[in-house]
């Protein structure tokens, strides 16, 4: 099995920035061969993925994130990085990483095997 650890969170203000990372342990033989997401839910509202980073470290985004936030791996260190800036109330949610096996699923939620736990990010002033 692999262990997802997410850390960073907190509470920053409008226009602000924060760096979040999730580390892999565990069964991480594969680590380079995972392709690997983060997602979101805020309160009363469904989850939605923000961005892939697939095994070539090739990325892409959701519309409302894309040019704010930005996806990065590391596969010595095996831990996954969501850079954000410009940070907005919008943004406050419960903050997941997850990861699968080879190919990427788009923002499926279950299609990705192993799954952080999550961590609060808070945009207020």
């Amino acid at each position: 099995q692999v262990q997802m650890t997410e850390s960073g969170g907190g509470s920053v203000q409008p226009g602000g920035s924060l760096r979040l990372s999730c580390s892999a342990s565990g069964d991480t033989a594969m680590y380079t061969h995972f392709c690997m997401a983060w997602f979101r839910q805020a309160p009363g509202k469904e989850r939605e993925g923000l961005g892939i980073i697939d095994r070539f470290g090739d990325t892409r985004y959701e519309d409302s994130v894309e040019g704010r936030f930005t996806i990065s791996r590391d596969n010595a260190e095996k831990t996954l990085t969501l850079e954000m800036t410009n940070l907005n109330t919008d943004d406050t949610a419960m903050y997941y990483c997850a990861a699968r096996r080879w190919d990427c699923r788009g923002y499926d939620y279950s299609a990705y095997q192993f799954r952080g736990q999550g961590i609060q990010v808070t945009v207020s002033a």
